[in-house]
């Protein structure tokens, strides 16, 4: 099932989640409209609404909740992107000028504030202590995630070990709430819950990864971000971890130079490496081994066509091109 198979098998939820999302960003103050109008505009895949969707009905749920449930994940990580433009000071996100560099970083911040506080108000409307409980531990790793990125950056010496921890903290831990709630919703026994929380914790590690690979491989147009931004913030990813590790000295201390004081001036030079020291297809095998993981999990649901599409979203993650 390719995307947009999987996209109009629960096209009916998502224009729930869609409505969900409008009336709850709602607000009497006209920035917070305006900047939420222009991040909502601004496209974007839904996976994490998306998944959360599949896993429930893949369980069998037959209520409304998970639509409200859906919301709250892009809630969450809409937030978070609006943080993390501020942090990085990026410029361009979905092929569009990022909402701090239009309305400054003060407006972005704030309006992140209220998306992300909007959301527990939503997580109370739920009315289950276990979701709330799920969506609060998920928002407190993501925020761990984000400092241990922040205290990356500009670090040579970061290894891969720890580069997938963070990864599995800032980005797969909201691919995995969102479907363990799908299945918490639906009452499943705990080795089901557990093997959806297991399927979206390994489906968002290769969905990074990939995101990883395509900083390196994509044009501007095809990412909807600008090239080389990972670099260009001195943010050791795998590619270029694993090309620092593999390279003679001269070429090693030249990355090494790149991470530490960021910019573009050895961009040439780091993308040569990376492509001699087989980087891409490191990062690209291990986002391979996190899909085939997450495909296996599956096996733990009831054999459907939303577990189907499910299973191609894992081909999803690490084929797209942006």
């Amino acid at each position: 099932m390719d995307f947009r198979e999987v996209q109009r098998l629960v096209a009916d939820d998502m224009e729930g989640v869609n409505a969900v999302i409008r009336r709850y960003l709602h607000s009497d103050i006209a920035l917070i409209n305006q900047i939420i109008n222009y991040i909502i505009s601004s496209g974007g895949k839904r996976m994490r609404p998306l998944l959360a969707l599949l896993c429930a009905r893949a369980c069998g749920y037959e209520g409304d909740k998970h639509l409200l449930v859906a919301a709250i994940t892009e809630f969450i990580h809409t937030a978070t992107l609006l943080h993390d433009d501020v942090v990085d000071n990026s410029s361009m996100r979905r092929g569009q000028e990022t909402a701090n560099l239009i309305w400054g970083n003060e407006s972005s911040i704030l309006v992140g504030d209220f998306i992300f506080s909007r959301s527990f108000e939503m997580m109370v409307e739920v009315g289950t202590m276990r979701v709330m409980e799920i969506l609060a531990h998920a928002s407190n790793t993501i925020a761990e995630g984000e400092v241990m990125q922040l205290m990356n950056s500009h670090d040579p010496d970061s290894t891969e070990e720890h580069y997938m921890l963070v990864i599995q903290s800032k980005t797969a831990k909201l691919f995995e709430a969102a479907c363990q709630l799908g299945a918490v919703l639906s009452g499943q026994p705990q080795k089901v819950e557990e093997a959806c929380t297991k399927y979206g914790m390994h489906i968002g590690t290769a969905f990074q990864l990939k995101d990883d690979v395509l900083d390196y491989q994509s044009s501007p147009e095809e990412m909807g971000k600008n090239l080389g931004e990972d670099l260009t913030e001195g943010r050791p990813t795998l590619p270029l971890i694993h090309a620092l590790r593999k390279s003679n000295k001269d070429k090693a201390e030249l990355i090494r130079d790149a991470i530490i004081h960021g910019g573009k001036r050895h961009m040439r030079e780091v993308m040569a490496a990376i492509h001699d020291t087989g980087a891409i297809a490191h990062t690209l095998e291990t986002a391979r081994k996190h899909a085939r993981s997450a495909r296996l999990h599956l096996e733990m649901l009831p054999d459907n066509e939303y577990r189907s599409a499910l299973e191609g979203l894992t081909e999803f993650a690490i084929s797209r091109t942006s």
